[in-house]
């Protein structure tokens, strides 16, 4: 599934991006989640960011959440959920740096993934991101696209969708889920392209 190792090593001038919902928690396929209740994180998803924290210098979730902008939850929803998913995170010994959550319901606004609002976001908030060391970890598409926009290396996770056959023009790997990613990166400590 991976294609030549370049060796480039990964060390903590590395952002990491992730995706939220099929990434770190499940998915709700047709609908959001809406409150805690409804948020289950996806198997090996906490000890994937903790090996990620190990080796990342910066950790940031990028995540549409087009539900607030439709009315279906509120932004103080949205913060219970992601305070509450962070402080999991943090018992299991992993770290978030920042969370960007587009509520758009528009595909042009600037922040919606694609778009590359978010990322340039974080940039500014944390000046020392380097897109070119960056990596963005998701389960669609747009994801990639994101990524790719902004000269990141991509990592596809098949929660959602089918694996695609590689090369690929958006993703540079794919694998079934973080966890899966996470510990094929541990084991190796080098960024395959």
């Amino acid at each position: 599934m991976n294609n030549k190792n370049d060796g480039r090593t990964i060390d903590k001038t590395w952002t990491l991006f992730l995706d939220r919902d099929g990434v770190i928690n499940k998915e709700i396929v047709g609908t959001y989640v809406t409150k805690m209740e409804e948020f289950e994180f996806c198997e090996g998803a906490t000890d994937a960011i903790q090996t990620a924290a190990e080796l990342f210098g910066r950790i940031i979730i990028v995540t549409n959440q087009r539900g607030v902008g439709r009315g279906i939850m509120t932004t103080g929803h949205l913060r219970e959920i992601h305070n509450e998913m962070e402080a999991v995170i943090a018992s299991a010994g992993g770290r978030i740096d920042r969370i960007y959550a587009c509520t758009a319901v528009s595909d042009d606004d600037h922040n919606r993934k694609p778009n590359p609002g978010m990322a340039l976001q974080a940039r500014e908030d944390f000046p020392e991101i380097d897109f070119r060391k960056s990596i963005m970890v998701g389960n669609s598409l747009s994801d990639m696209e994101f990524g790719k926009r902004l000269g990141m290396h991509t990592v596809f996770v098949t929660t959602k969708l089918a694996a695609v056959a590689l090369p690929h023009d958006l993703i540079d790997e794919q694998y079934p889920t973080l966890a899966a990613w996470a510990s094929h990166l541990a084991a190796h400590l080098i960024l395959e392209v």
